[in-house]
């Protein structure tokens, strides 16, 4: 077929120029190289000010019983942390890949909970003994704020980046303090005037002898008061009537008597308790004899029975709280602890780590050529612009054109001819680039790779369609040269080729869907960055590549000079 014939005679000529091996294969290879070294490790992600916290979380969690906290107590501190907006907390599973990310300076610190942390955490307490059948208590604060190491937590640091280490440090310190202190206040107030807390009290109180005069003194109001209703109560008077009548030796009448004067003496007796009581105004002119040596008999844990110990403890309790109103210590977490609304978990900042460094033979990392390989594969599919225009070029000279025309071929065999070599070259370059991609550079073809077929196919057929336009309109190897490469680096830019699509404005996204290298990255990156890709977005993407090429194409058979 003459078709055949004349596309294979124009493919040995492009597969003869030294300059299209150049520009369609090496010159992509080898800036995609040079960019991939280049470039830092955030290449290709959005920019994100937020500040990062690396976490790996090998705690055991709670033992089984314990009913606060709901969960270990590990997930609470990364609540909390994720609570904050400007913190962006990065999830990694294994202890051995956090230690080689700081060990190469990937990460300035990293947060590892132990094995141990919720066990130890439960066990933070201000007391010195902890209660029967649990673990002993747990002192976690120490000069500097949380000690760590008593916490079965380590902070990982890189030593060359102290900076940006010790504000990770600051941060974990600040959360930790926000959850283990009301942990620790609210569980030390339970405590206080429980029955344990108050025998304490009172052997304490045993303890301190002897009592001093005014003390003794001071409960002279009480006395008086507790006599006077005592007194008073026709109760009392009869108890004091049964017993004087059941006393040895004493008539009814005898008993009436005593009774009587006891109950008219009373006054009496109450001021002369009131005298013993007596203290002087002018401290340190003298010590009443009666209350010192009363003191010294007396200690101030007795007055603290078990059922005054019952009556005192809550009331104790109640009157510090009313005191410190502001806050609620028995709480164990800090909102209810300050009275505010609570820190909502965010896990829209979170993320699970992903080992950018790729398995290419550069282990430069897989994420820079996810986008770096098919912007330059797309944009290089339009510099077969050049290659294709010399090629018309050399043929007018060489009046090639000339005697086509004269041969028995119509125009759009001719330029069926022109295309299919070129298509052919341009599918060659768009296969070998990503090849080169997965073996070279460690980019993997995503999850649904046998759709990069019909997209390197629907491409290579613009940029070809483009090439042959460009090369209808142009007489000169000049014309091509300023042509073709003004062509190429305008819609290569304006199309997100030389910078990712994700950093352009959304209006210039939009503005740039009237080149076709824009629809490509579009499907490329629905293929290669997409984990679940929209397969309706890709044929879309394919279906205006198509249109593109028919359309250049039959611009470039309308146009197409032959003379």
């Amino acid at each position: 077929m003459p078709i055949l014939t004349l596309a294979a005679k124009d493919l040995r000529l492009l597969l003869r120029d030294p300059r299209s091996a150049v520009i369609l294969l090496l010159t992509p290879l080898l800036l995609i190289l040079v960019l991939g070294l280049a470039l830092g490790e955030g290449f290709g992600e959005k920019p994100d000010e937020r500040l990062r916290i690396s976490v790996v979380n090998l705690d055991k969690g709670l033992s089984p019983g314990v009913t606060f906290p709901k969960k270990a107590w590990s997930d609470v501190v990364i609540d909390d942390l994720s609570a904050t907006q400007d913190i962006r907390l990065e999830i990694i599973t294994d202890r051995a890949e956090a230690e080689r990310l700081v060990a190469k300076g990937r990460r300035a610190a990293v947060i590892v909970f132990g094995p141990e942390f919720s066990a130890r955490m439960h066990a933070s307490s201000f007391l010195t003994k902890s209660a029967p059948g649990t673990a002993n208590p747990v002192n976690p604060l120490g000069r500097d704020g949380v000690d760590f190491e008593q916490l079965d937590l380590k902070l990982l640091t890189d030593k060359t980046q102290p900076v940006s280490a010790s504000v990770i440090e600051q941060v974990t310190q600040v959360t930790l303090l926000r959850v283990v202190i009301p942990w620790m206040i609210g569980k030390a107030f339970q405590r206080v005037g429980d029955d344990d807390f108050m025998a304490q009290v009172a052997g304490t109180l045993r303890k301190v002898k002897p009592i001093p005069p005014e003390v003794l003194a001071d409960l002279d109001p009480v006395v008086q008061e507790l006599l006077k209703k005592l007194t008073g109560d026709p109760e009392f008077s009869g108890i004091v009537l049964k017993e004087f009548r059941a006393t040895k030796g004493s008539n009814f009448a005898d008993s009436l008597n005593d009774a009587a004067t006891i109950a008219k003496r009373t006054p009496e007796f109450r001021r002369a308790v009131h005298t013993a009581f007596a203290f002087p105004d002018i401290i340190g002119i003298y010590e009443p004899p009666l209350l010192k040596r009363l003191g010294e008999q007396i200690a101030f844990g007795e007055v603290l029975t078990p059922s005054v110990q019952r009556q005192v403890g809550p009331a104790v309790k109640a009157g510090v709280g009313e005191m410190f109103s502001n806050y609620d210590f028995e709480a164990t977490t800090w909102d209810k602890l300050v009275k505010r609304t609570a820190r909502e978990a965010n896990t829209a900042n979170r993320v699970e780590y992903r080992d950018t460094a790729g398995t290419g033979v550069l282990n430069r990392g897989t994420l820079r050529y996810q986008i770096l390989v098919p912007s330059y594969t797309v944009m290089f599919a339009f510099f077969l612009v050049l290659s294709v225009g010399w090629l018309f070029v050399a043929e007018r000279k060489h009046g090639t054109l000339v005697r086509l025309r004269a041969a028995p071929l119509t125009r759009g065999q001719i330029l069926t001819g022109k295309l299919l070599p070129c298509l052919f070259v341009s599918l060659a370059q768009g296969a070998f680039l990503l090849a080169a991609g997965r073996v070279i550079f460690g980019m993997t073809w995503g999850s649904r790779p046998e759709l990069l077929l019909p997209l390197v196919a629907c491409t290579s057929f613009a940029a070809v369609g483009l090439s042959v336009l460009v090369a209808s309109v142009a007489r000169t190897e000049t014309q091509v040269a300023v042509y073709g490469t003004l062509v190429v680096l305008v819609l290569g830019g304006v199309s997100g080729s030389l910078m990712p699509r994700d950093l352009m404005p959304e209006q210039m996204k939009t503005i740039s869907l009237v080149t076709p290298h824009a629809w490509a990255l579009d499907a490329y990156a629905q293929l290669l960055a997409s984990p679940t890709p929209d397969v309706s977005a890709v044929l879309v993407s394919c279906a205006a590549l198509a249109t593109f090429g028919a359309v250049f194409t039959l611009l470039a058979w309308w146009r197409m000079d032959l003379e």
